[in-house]
């Protein structure tokens, strides 16, 4: 650990966390006021006390036992890769998670995943990495799995997923919001879209299965899906009539409308163009490129969400949790500030109307302060884990046992 990690997690402990005033007892931590559906509350699981800073990612390695990206700033190598272990909840909240910062230096990290090897992937802005779960207590073993990717422009994070046959899908962002120049002007054909740099597109890697020592870890990477702006939200489903679709959820070109263009949830299929710059919303030609576009060519969005809700991660649920297969969606912009889910159609995909989790984030000053989900897991017994960046929080929805009728209890 660098002596700037651990004085930052020596920082003395705040009166209570960033942006909340907690109120009473959910499952044994600080309870928060936000939304949630009845029967539920909002725990407080740690926050910058804990030495978070900007957290984007969340898994559970073991019952108790969490790792969380934390990507620090925008300003590059300034991510940790940090491990909590949780006190047991009936020391919460009188006693602070344990905080262990297993790797730092690290450059605007995002992604988080558990591979088909039981592996943890981890995204940076430039590579791909993963390591073998340590026992508790030991570092770390770090093995590069994709390098010098493009890590430059407005959309540097890396978002992946592996789909059925152990294939990793990997966001390249564009590296502008609407490919346009330096003089403002937007070009036709877009150079993101060129042979050379795909930009705007995910990737996919074929790995080699079993790890061949002193072999690349990849023995293919190639375009899987063009004309994605920003695909920070992967998820592949995990079983179901639509087992091992992969999905991506749109962040859209910024227009200051509020209500244009709207976000996009696309099922990514090899070799389709689903429109990044020429093509917004429903195959609708893009500002500035009306006379240009040929948006009937390209693959129609699932759905449509609102405008600027910026959705920044998904999580497929198996059909068997407590969420019985909804797909979630960490809605992050002005427009969003909440979790939701969509539930599975008879087709097995995701439809209908948004099911709110996590909502009415408000800036009413005190209880209810302004929240931006950035990460979902679920944990061992099924329940939901959120960290969000605005107050620098991991958050946990589970059952109110305090308002639960006496013969319940």
């Amino acid at each position: 650990m660098t002596a700037l990690a651990s004085a930052l997690l020596a920082w003395a402990p705040l009166a209570h966390a960033r942006g909340y005033t907690p109120q009473g007892c959910c499952g044994g931590y600080e309870k928060v006021s936000i939304g949630s559906p009845a029967g539920t509350c909002v725990a407080l699981v740690a926050d910058e006390r804990d030495g978070l800073r900007a957290p984007r990612r969340v898994l559970e390695i073991s019952p108790g036992r969490l790792w969380i990206i934390d990507m620090g700033s925008w300003v590059p190598r300034q991510g940790r890769l940090l491990e909590l272990s949780l006190p047991a909840p009936s020391d919460a909240p009188t006693q602070r998670p344990q905080v262990k910062v297993l790797a730092d230096k690290l450059d605007r990290p995002l992604a988080l995943l558990r591979g088909p090897d039981a592996q943890i992937y981890i995204g940076e802005a430039g590579r791909i990495w993963r390591t073998p779960v340590p026992a508790a207590g030991q570092p770390i073993q770090p093995q590069t799995v994709l390098d010098q990717l493009p890590d430059d422009g407005a959309h540097p994070l890396k978002e992946i997923s592996f789909g059925p046959d152990g294939s990793l899908y990997v966001n390249i962002g564009s590296a502008s919001d609407r490919c346009q120049d330096a003089q403002g002007a937007l070009p036709y054909p877009c150079p993101e879209r060129g042979a050379m740099q795909f930009r705007g597109a995910v990737w996919r890697a074929v790995l080699r299965s079993p790890a061949v020592q002193g072999q690349a870890p990849v023995q293919q990477f190639a375009p899987f899906a063009l004309g994605l702006r920003n695909s920070v939200a992967l998820a592949t489903l995990p079983d179901g009539p639509a087992k091992g679709s992969l999905w991506q959820a749109e962040n859209n070109i910024d227009y200051r409308d509020r209500n244009e263009p709207p976000e996009e949830l696309n099922e990514l299929v090899e070799g389709a163009d689903y429109g990044w710059p020429y093509c917004v919303g429903a195959q609708r030609p893009a500002r500035g490129y009306e006379q240009r576009a040929r948006c009937a060519a390209t693959k129609a969005p699932h759905m449509l969400w609102p405008a600027h809700t910026a959705p920044l991660h998904l999580l497929a649920t198996p059909q068997a949790s407590p969420f019985q297969g909804q797909l979630l969606a960490a809605w992050h912009g002005p427009q969003g500030h909440r979790v939701v889910g969509f539930a599975r159609q008879k087709d097995g995909k995701p439809g209908g109307k948004p099911i709110e989790w996590l909502g009415h984030w408000t800036a009413d000053g005190k209880t209810r302060p302004l929240g931006r989900p950035t990460g979902l897991a679920l944990n061992h017994a099924g329940q939901l884990m959120v960290v969000e960046d605005y107050n620098r929080t991991l958050l946990m929805l589970l059952p109110d046992t305090a308002s639960a009728p006496a013969a319940q209890r």
